[in-house]
Formats: C-alpha cells, structure tokens, sequence
C-alpha cells in the first residue's frame, strides 16, 4: 500500500523547505522527508556538551533573499542585522568594518574602501537580481531564456560602458590583485581576502575569488546576524510555514532511492521500506548523491553521469565549538564588541599561505578564522555566565592525507588553540568541551558530499548556466520528473533560500499550479 503526493522533497534543508512551502501554497500535496531527527539540514541548532548549544554548521545569517520573505512572510528579526567585523590584530590594535566604513586605517585607505565597497554591492547586486530567476539556456529558442538572456545584457549595459568593462573584468580575477593594487593596510587585505575565501577550496591568488566575494554580498550587502535560537531557528520557522501550507514533513526518515519506471520518476522509497508515490521528485541533497546513490547511473545518460561524477565538491573547512567557562581575553575590545563578528586574517599572503598545505592534503598550521561568541547575544546557549565560541576554520581538506584520524584531528585542534592564544592568551584555560567537525564529519552529519557547503565549488565552470552540470542548469535533471532544489543548483550554497524558490517556480511553470 503507497500514498501518493503531487511532490516529494528528499531532504527537509532550508531549500527543501522552502521549495515544499511554494508548492504547498500553490495547492500542491506535498511531503519531505528528511534523513536526520531534526529539519534544516546544515541550518540547526543542537547541543554539543552538556547546556551548551550552537548552530552546527552555518552560524551566520546573511544572504536571505527578500523575495524568500516576502513570498513566505517571515518573521522580520530574520533580516539580516549590521554586525561589525573586527579584524584581530595580536597588539590590539583591531580593524572594524561596518557596511561602507572601515576604521584602523588610514584616510586614503578608509575612502578607497568606501569606493570598492560602492563599486562591489552594485556589481553584487547585478548577480542577485538573477540569483532569484532560473538560469537561461545557451543556445535555447526558449522565449523566457531569450528574455532572461536579453534582460542580462541590458542590465550590464546600464552599468555604463566604463562599470561594464570593470565587471566583466574583474568577475573571473582573484581577490589577491585587487586587494593589493588597492589597500595599504594588511588587515584590510586579509579581511576582504577572507570573505572572498570561506566555505571554498580556493584561496586569494585563485582564479574567480572575486566572483565568490560578490556571490558574499549579493545576500545582504555583507550584513550579518546571529538569529536568536541560532540558525536552527530559521529551519524551524521554514518548517513552520511550510506545514501550515499543508506539507507533510516525516524526519528520521532516509530515503534510499529515488524509483525511476520506464524512464520517469514514479516515487521513492526509504531504508526502512516504505514507499510513497509522485510524478515529481525534488532532491535538496547534492547533485553527486542524487543521481550516483538515488537515482543510480544506470538510469542516466553516460556522458551525463561523468559531468556528474567530475563535479567539484571537496570541502575545505572545519567547524569549531568551544564551550566556555567565560569570555576570553582580547586586548583592546571593549565587552559589548563580544556581540560582533570576528575575523583572523592578518594579510592576505597569510590567508594563502593557510591554504598552501591543503594543495597536497594536510591541514593549514596557522589556519585562519571566521568566529563569533552566540551566547553573548542570545543567553539560551549556554549556562548563565558561560559561553560559547563558533568558528568557521580554514583549511582542513576533505581527502586528508591519511585520513581525519584522531590523531590528525588532534594535531589540528592543537594548531587552532596556539593560533587562537595568540589573540585570547587565556583561552586554552577558558575551554571545558569542544567540538570540531571536519568536512568528513560534515559529510556524514549533513549528508553532504565531500562536506562542502555549496555542494558543488563556485567556479565559473560551475556557475550559472552551467551549475550544477551541463543538463542539469535549470533545476531539472534529464530524467522525467526528478528535480534539484539544493545548494548544487543556481546559485549556490548559503542559507538563502533562492534555489529552493527557483525550483519551485520552474515546477509549477512546467506542471501547472493545481
């Protein structure tokens, strides 16, 4: 006996979410099911040690797009907020970074970072506004491609002749060059080089490190916020509105293939036996466990299924959480400042050097930081008078030489504690737990291939019209009625929502509303 639903969403992440909650609300019977206890996929918020809890993996909010909002009428304390970012200096004398203004340097360098933070929101801006449209098609007689393609080219025309020729040029550069023609101050360089860099195996000399530093501001401008609860508090309110629509969401329940008959999607089936029936399945999971694990490559075309299998998806970042007795020590922060957002990244050849071990497989020695103290905002996190410290670490590599051993985590976790004491001298003392996840733990906790956090690397080989593989840019895979939804798909990972919506938008317009 099987239940049958106009759509199946495979994985309750926050695009799975939002993809069910649009269908719903276009009168569609909908159900996801999810493989972990809990909806949001790297979106949660769980404990870690004992009354010490901390957003798993994505700890920050800064890319949900405004159409997701509006569409789905989200609480407004999910806006992103105006965090400082401080740029620790080992004497104490920080750089802080708010929107347009950057104080620390000197007055040339304060407007030379006015004008590039001017000249990168607009060009940001550009790529957000086709971030929330499905990608066009080259070479398609399709009229809604041609539109999208024609508004593209008139869009770069608006920027005027001279803003232009500036994007197209600098749109596959690195951040390194453009940092370094610009700025004086290395903490300047490495904080930009830094955010250019997260969540990527790239590093500032990479080819396309400024597109990822626009991909960065094309949430919010670069405005971030820690959500009250923790990220998992944007999964929970996704999961509530999409119910509320009608979605049936089942968690611990993993799917184990998604059944292909005659060459067509007809429903899935989990590991426990189960099945259910739809036309149409959506997957939030990444492109490489979609069509190599539940699909299966027979059921796919072969060149297709080497596109596939080639797609770049190695993570190269740890996630840190220390569970604190008090807050550390950092010369020249006031108490308050514990609210903001921190960043180690001295200059932008230290961020390169970071990443220079993981080219041959080993852990960087002097990683660098993308850390915030959750608990000074939101007192739910941690026992009173206690903290939390969250870190994004780079570089650990995914396909460690010998693999993410104990013994390998340990010599990393050690090389964060000395690089840490350099700026919080007492912080060895302030730790009674910890917790660090590798990419391979990513991997296994969030069901990610290779524990990268945009299921495929930004790269202009895997942007755009081409993401996340030839014959699979437009959240339909060539196999009928299966579809992507994920962070694989346009435009990318972070916690934005635009793929799930995207998705939702391109079903609904190839299968009709009911």
């Amino acid at each position: 006996m099987t239940d049958k639903f106009d759509a199946i969403v495979v994985g309750a992440g926050h695009n799975g979410l939002v993809c069910s909650a649009l269908l719903a609300k276009a009168g569609k019977r909908v159900l996801v099911l999810e493989a972990n206890e809990q909806v949001g996929g790297a979106a949660i918020t769980r404990e870690f040690a004992d009354g010490y809890s901390v957003s798993a993996c994505a700890h920050l909010l800064y890319q949900l797009q405004p159409e997701v909002r509006k569409e789905l009428k989200l609480s407004p304390r999910l806006v992103s907020e105006d965090m400082t970012t401080i740029a620790l200096a080992e004497d104490g004398n920080h750089l802080r970074i708010n929107g347009d203004r950057v104080d620390g340097v000197t007055d040339e360098d304060a407007r030379e970072y006015r004008d590039f933070h001017k000249r990168m929101t607009r060009f940001s801006d550009l790529l957000r506004k086709y971030f929330n449209k499905r990608p066009p098609r080259l070479g398609t007689r399709d009229f809604k491609d041609l539109m999208i393609l024609g508004q593209l080219g008139l869009d770069m025309r608006m920027l005027g002749k001279e803003e232009m020729r500036e994007f197209l040029r600098l749109i596959g550069m690195n951040i390194n060059d453009e940092v370094t023609e610009r700025f004086e101050t290395p903490l300047l360089r490495g904080a930009i080089s830094l955010d250019a860099v997260l969540g990527t195996h790239l590093a500032p000399r990479s080819p396309n490190t400024i597109m990822t530093y626009l991909y960065r501001l094309a949430g919010d401008h670069g405005r971030t916020s820690v959500p009250a609860g923790g990220m998992g508090s944007v999964s929970n309110e996704l999961a509530h509105v999409a119910r509320n629509a009608g979605v049936t969401i089942r968690t611990s329940m993993p799917v184990r293939r998604i059944v292909i008959t005659n060459g067509r999607a007809t429903g899935v089936e989990t590991d426990s036996g189960e099945r259910f029936d739809s036309l149409t399945i959506i997957s939030n999971a990444d492109p490489k466990t979609t069509v190599m694990q539940l699909i299966g490559a027979k059921h796919a075309e072969t060149g297709f299924a080497r596109r596939v299998s080639h797609i770049r998806a190695k993570g190269n970042a740890a996630k840190l959480h220390l569970a604190l007795d008090g807050l550390p020590t950092i010369q020249g922060l006031s108490k308050k400042e514990f609210a903001e957002r921190f960043v180690i990244a001295p200059d932008q050849h230290y961020v390169e050097r970071a990443f220079d071990p993981a080219k041959y497989g080993k852990s960087s020695p002097e990683p660098v930081f993308e850390i915030t103290f959750p608990s000074f905002r939101d007192e739910t996190l941690a026992p009173t008078g206690k903290h939390v410290m969250s870190a994004v670490v780079q570089y650990a590599p995914y396909a460690l030489k010998g693999g993410w051993t104990d013994e390998a985590k340990a010599e990393f976790m050690q090389s964060i504690i000395t690089t840490l004491s350099n700026y919080m001298p007492d912080i060895e003392q302030r730790i009674t737990a910890s917790e660090l996840l590798t990419p391979a733990d990513i991997e296994s906790e969030f069901h990610m291939t290779g524990g990268h956090w945009h299921h495929a690397e930004l790269t202009l080989d895997q942007f755009l019209i081409v993401r996340p593989a030839n014959g699979a840019a437009q959240y339909s895979l060539p196999i009928e009625g299966v579809y992507l939804c994920g962070a694989g798909t346009h435009p990318g990972g972070g916690v934005s929502g635009a793929a799930g919506r995207n998705a939702a938008r391109t079903i609904l317009s190839r299968e009709g509303a009911a």
